[in-house]
């Protein structure tokens, strides 16, 4: 697996959902360089079962999001017809109406394979013969992409583990608490809580209250 924290995140452009219907060609995450800050998280497929939990979860806190200036932006190895069809389902029939943020179609599969979180390859078998060895789906990545297009934080799940919309705030919220202040955040930190100092001074001042 990749570790893409530190680099750029790879460019694409594909077809993607946005505000819960309108379909279009060449979505990018370039119109947010300079802009915004983006969350970008992929899932396994549309029309399944842990899937559906994350993306309300994110849609019930994309406020929050919004008022950090970050875009909340999905990705599967589904067509864009797929995430249409998805999104006008009703949830009390395992559909997602009502989610509003972007979700990237990526049927070719290489923005997966690009972010590294593909769970599979494609190989040549005993006949030449080109397969695909694995499950052609992402696994749950999710990438902290800063203003400047530089990935800040990534975390991988397996399948059957769903994510935690909460810790994505956190994250967000750490990178833009040091950003602003200069200072690093510990363990455990959240909004509102103390940062320290990158120093020894203020590591043996920041453990002291705690002592």
């Amino acid at each position: 697996m990749a570790v893409l924290v530190g680099k750029k995140a790879p460019v694409f452009s594909a077809e993607a959902v946005v505000n819960g219907g309108e379909i279009v060609n060449n979505y990018s995450l370039d119109q947010f360089i300079g802009k915004k800050y983006v969350v970008l998280f992929f899932y396994p497929a549309d029309f399944t079962f842990v899937c559906p939990t994350e993306i309300i979860a994110f849609q019930d806190k994309i406020a929050e999001f919004e008022k950090r200036n970050v875009e909340v932006v999905g990705v599967s190895v589904d067509s864009a017809f797929s995430h249409w069809k998805w999104l006008q389902t009703e949830k009390k029939d395992g559909g997602i109406k009502g989610v509003k943020f972007p979700l990237v179609a990526d049927n070719s599969m290489t923005i997966s394979e690009n972010f590294d979180v593909l769970a599979g390859e494609y190989d040549y078998n005993d006949e030449g013969q080109l397969v695909f060895e694995g499950t052609p789906m992402a696994y749950r990545g999710l990438f902290l992409i800063d203003k400047e297009g530089n990935v800040r934080h990534q975390v991988v799940n397996d399948m059957p583990l769903g994510r935690s919309v909460e810790e994505a705030l956190r994250i967000v919220d750490a990178l833009q608490f040091f950003e602003e202040n200069g200072e690093v955040c510990p363990a455990d930190w959240h909004k509102g809580d103390e940062g320290l100092t990158a120093s020894q001074e203020g590591i043996s001042e920041y453990l002291g209250k705690r002592d």
